[in-house]
Order: structure tokens, then sequence, then C-alpha cells
């Protein structure tokens, strides 16, 4: 009996860390240090209006008193949830709005889109090689929108003055030297104050999806001017989002080394939050994408996560606010800043890590609590995936590397789990005879395990091994867009997707869609009949109860895993496959008929 309460907490305790350890994890984690505690940020008084307004008024900035940046607009739907229709009315507006005014062409290898001149918005940005689904004509993603359609999302930035002097706002039209901003060629727009300062800004762009922003103020006056360098990422609309709680999708930002990430909802529940820190960077994330502003790494910034209501829409706004920088009578300032807007490459994030000194840039995957684990995992798969040129494949030999680092543990658990089968009969005997003393009997068993050295918990030990490792892979398939679209063999040609075929409709043959729940492929189909197999060569329980909570337990996990990530199930099978022939290898060696291994 307690062999069998033993393995059956094996597998409550595997379904709990599966499904639950990233929640169970944010309840037990403690209360976030003082400098990330939540303010609400109040009016300055005579706080002087700086920037047009997107909606309701100008919200003050948590840096200097009385300097403020505009407010937040509303923010777009993720790429590829809209209605055929709604996206072709989308597509329309989108055009419309494109060809009205000056703009200037962003053309790169990755990315496509434009700079408003008016305002000298970053509002128009598409990827060039990531599609919203697997087939080569679909369309592309579209990350940055144009104000003025109902999902908008930009990025901004400028000046506040600590003077009375007029500063560049969302309505001023520049001039720019450019038409085009490419990897060789950056652009620099102008405008003149007509007060004695000419603001200019240069937007600059990598290969991939990091603009360089430096704006510079030129002071044509007779005595110094003060200011502070703003940026700001508004997104009108809440997104349509996974709603899977071990993935964030959200704002998001790295201030003073720690992480912090605010979700949707609880930002239009608790109110705008500020954060002072030096270094560090503050975005919006959804699955794959991320629009991130970071300030010069050298200087101290204030940051927003704000949210409003415009005309009943939500709005998001992250933004910040550099130190006060002076331009001397005669002289110049300038303020460097980055933007990144483009995929969560993992490599490509801790390139820029690197290169410009972006404190955990890489944080902005969610590759939760098991980091530890999951980021190494993942650049195995990378390493292995750069020789076989294949993820799948990938998937398979890294589970043969991690069998064979654990393989002296799990040896030594299956030859115990092989002594506890053949002790089966004598086991039999024992309940039998002791049935109705559950003491003696438990007694007895004790007895037993300590003269033949069994012991009976050791099959929760590969349980053991095999979750963190099942759950870190579960979180590299699931949130990093290496596995997204990548192709295994067959009818496998997106990893990160469910197995797409269909017990229920003959894998086909009939034209019907069953319920969710009963989309049942052929890999998970694989997955629980290995589960079983393995299942017939352990120890099997006395009690006929547990023993059909045992039989039940596959088909629950086929069911459970059917819409996981294909790359998972594909995995778990393969696991389960190698533990088998392992086990029965161990078996075969201590004596044991094929007959008797599967009793």
């Amino acid at each position: 009996m307690i062999e069998n309460r033993n393995m059956i907490l094996a597998i409550v305790l595997s379904v709990a860390i599966l499904m639950g350890s990233e929640f169970i994890f944010k309840l037990l984690s403690p209360e976030p240090p003082p400098g990330e505690q939540v303010e609400q940020i109040q009016q300055a008084p005579g706080a002087p209006q700086t920037a047009p307004q997107a909606g309701a008024g100008n919200i003050p900035t948590p840096a200097p008193s009385g300097s403020t940046v505009p407010s937040a607009g509303p923010s777009p739907t993720i790429p590829g949830t809209a209605s055929m229709a709604s996206m072709v009315s989308s597509a329309e507006s989108r055009a419309a709005i494109l060809a009205k005014g000056g703009r200037i062409k962003i053309a790169t290898p990755r990315l496509r889109g434009s700079i408003a001149l008016k305002g000298g918005v970053i509002d128009d940005l598409l990827l060039a090689d990531y599609r919203e689904t697997l087939d080569p004509e679909s369309a592309n993603i579209v990350i940055l929108t144009p104000k003025g359609l109902d999902d908008a999302y930009y990025a901004q930035f400028g000046w506040v003055p600590k003077g009375k002097f007029a500063v560049p706002t969302a309505d001023t039209v520049w001039s720019a030297n450019a038409a085009a901003l490419t990897p060789e060629v950056p652009v620099t727009l102008s405008w003149d104050n007509g007060q004695g300062l000419t603001f200019k800004r240069t937007y600059a762009i990598d290969a991939n999806f990091m603009f360089t922003v430096t704006q510079e103020v030129v002071n044509a006056t007779g005595a110094p001017q003060s200011l502070h360098a703003y940026g700001l990422v508004s997104r009108h609309g809440t997104p349509e989002t996974t709603g899977f709680y071990i993935l964030h999708e959200g704002l998001l930002g790295v201030f003073n080394e720690t992480l912090k990430e605010v979700d949707y909802e609880d930002l239009s529940e608790d109110g705008p939050t500020t954060q002072s820190s030096t270094g560090g960077w503050i975005g919006i994330t959804d699955k794959y994408w991320l629009a991130a502003l970071v300030p010069d790494q050298t200087t101290t910034a204030n940051s927003r996560f704000l949210h409003s209501k415009q005309n009943g829409t939500d709005t998001y706004q992250v933004d910040y606010v550099g130190p006060a920088l002076t331009a001397a009578a005669g002289g110049s300032v300038k303020s460097v800043n980055h933007m990144f807007v483009g995929a969560k490459e993992v490599k490509l994030l801790d390139g820029y890590e690197q290169e410009l000194g972006i404190g955990r840039f890489d944080l902005a995957i969610d590759f939760g609590w098991f980091y530890f684990l999951t980021k190494p995992i993942f650049y195995a798969l990378l390493w292995i995936n750069n020789h076989v040129l294949n993820l799948g494949v990938a998937i398979l030999l890294l589970t043969v590397g991690i069998k064979l680092l654990f393989f002296p543990l799990a040896n030594k658990s299956y030859t115990s789990m092989s002594k506890m089968k053949k002790l089966q009969p004598k086991m039999t005997q024992i309940r039998e005879r002791y049935g109705d003393d559950k003491m003696r009997m438990n007694q007895e068993m004790m007895d037993l395990y300590k003269k033949e050295k069994v012991n009976p918990a050791s099959g929760f030990l590969p349980i053991l091994i095999q979750i963190p490792v099942f759950f870190a892979l579960y979180k590299v398939l699931f949130v990093t867009i290496e596995m997204r679209h990548a192709p295994f063999f067959g009818w496998i040609q997106d990893l990160s997707a469910p197995d797409p075929t269909n017990l229920f409709t003959l894998f086909g043959a009939i034209p019907w869609t069953p319920p969710e729940f009963m989309m049942i492929g052929i890999w998970p189909i694989i997955m629980g009949a290995t589960m079983f197999l393995q299942q017939k060569l352990n120890p099997q329980p006395a009690d006929p109860v547990q023993a059909k909570i045992f039989l039940f337990l596959p088909l629950f996990f086929t069911f459970l895993l059917a819409r996981f990530p294909a790359g998972l199930v594909v995995y778990w099978a393969w696991n389960n496959l190698l533990s088998i022939l392992q086990q029965w290898v161990i078996m075969r060696r201590m004596g044991m008929t094929g007959k008797e291994a599967l009793q």
C-alpha cells in the first residue's frame, strides 16, 4: 500500500508541477523591494502643457517637477486575430492614413515601414521575414500602426522644456535630409522653433531591429536652455493575448537589474506605476514581438506604466524621461537613446545586451522561474540544430543527451523498480495473509523491502528528474520564436503548435470539427501508448481501485497533452520510449521474461 500511495503522490505532484508551478511560485514570491512599490502619480501644480493630448489631458512625468509628456493613446490587437473582413477594412484605413502627409520610408533587410514627418512618429512597421501563418503568401506580421486606427501602436520621442519656449509636439511637421532610412543611411529631421532653438532628431537603424535615436538641440539664444529628453510607446486597445498563466504579455521593463511585469488588466485596475533606474529598459511585449525603449544606460531615467480611457478605448503607454540637459548659449546638447521593435530572438537580444550594455535584455522573453534551466536547454537545442538542421531531431538528440547525463541515477532507480516487480508475488501473499491488519501488513512489507534492499519510492525519482526538464522544454517551445513554424517531419510543420491530425475525424476522413478536448493527434496517441507500456513495466498496485486509476492515467495524459506544442509531445513520447528500453534491458538482465515484465 505504501508504494502505491507514493506512486500516486508522484503522479499527482507531476501534474501539479506541470500545470501549476509558475502560479505557485508567483504566489510564494516575496513582496517587491521598496524601489518597485506602486506609486500614484499626481499632477504637478501649474505644470506646463508641452505636447498635444492623445486623449483626456497631459500626464505629469515622474521625473522633474512640472514636466510633462504626451498622455497614453489607444492600442492595437495582435496581428492575425482579426476577421478577414476587419483585416481588409483595417488595411484600407491604414493605407489611407499612410497616404496622408509626408513620410520617410524605412527599408532594411528585416523591417519595412515609414516615419511620419508630422510629429516624427515611428508608427508604421512590419516584419519582412515573419508571416502570420505557414503559408508563404500570408501577410507579414505588423507591429506598429498609425494614429487614427483603433489599434494604433506607435513610438514617439521629444523634449520636455524647463523654461517657456516651444518644443516639437505631435503636430510639428519636420523637414528631413533623406527620403529613406536604411542601415547604411540615417535620417535627420530638423525643426526651428523660431525662438533661437533648432531641434534635430536623427534616426539610425541596424540590419535587425534596433533603432538609435539621437536628439539634439542647437541653442542660438543668448542664454542657456534646459530640457529633458523623453520617449514613449503607446498602444490603443487591449490586445488579444494567449491568456496562459506561464506567459506574460503586457507591459514590462528592467529597472535596477530587476524585472517588472504588469498585465493589462492589473494596470487598468491598479493605476499608473513609476520607477527610477540607472540603465535598464521598458516596453510592451506580445508572445513573440516586442517594442522597447532603451534610455541612455549611463544616466538615471524615470519611467512609467500608464493606462487611461480614450473615448471608451483602453490605452496603454510606457515612457521614460531623462535627466535635465542644458544647452549653453551658442552651444548644443544631445541625448542618445535606443528603441527595439521586432521579434524576440534570443541570440539577438543577448547580442544587444553585450553590444549596448542593456541590462538583462533577454528577460523580454518569459523564460520563467526555471530560467537557469530553460535558457541552457534552448541554447543546447540551437547548437544541435546547427548540425542537424531540424529542431525536431535536435529535441530527440537532446533527450538522448539528458538520458545519458542522468543514466546512473535512473539505472539505480529502474533496478530497484525491477526488484519490486519480482517481489510482486510475495507482496501479494502478505496482503492476502494480513489484509485485515493494516499495521501488521505494512510492517511485513517494510521488513520485506529491507531484506531485499528495495526502495518502494524508487519510481518517484525518474519522474522528479523528468519534470523540470519537461517544463523547461515546454517553456522553450512555447515562448521562443525560434520554435515558431519550425518543421519536424511529415505532418508536423510547426513544433510550437499542437499536432494538426485528429483521431476523431479519422485523420481527415470525416469532414467535421470536434470540440477542442477531442482534438487528439497521432503523436499524442503515440505518447499515450508509450506511457501505457512504461506503466506495465512498473510494479502494479494490488488494490483494484488503484489499478484502475493507474490504467486511466495514460488516457488522461493523452487528452491533457494533446493540445500542447507538438515538439513537447514528441519529446515526451521519445523520452518514454528510451525509458522503456532502459527498463526492459535491466529486467532482462535480472532474469525476468518478457511475460513477467509486462504482468
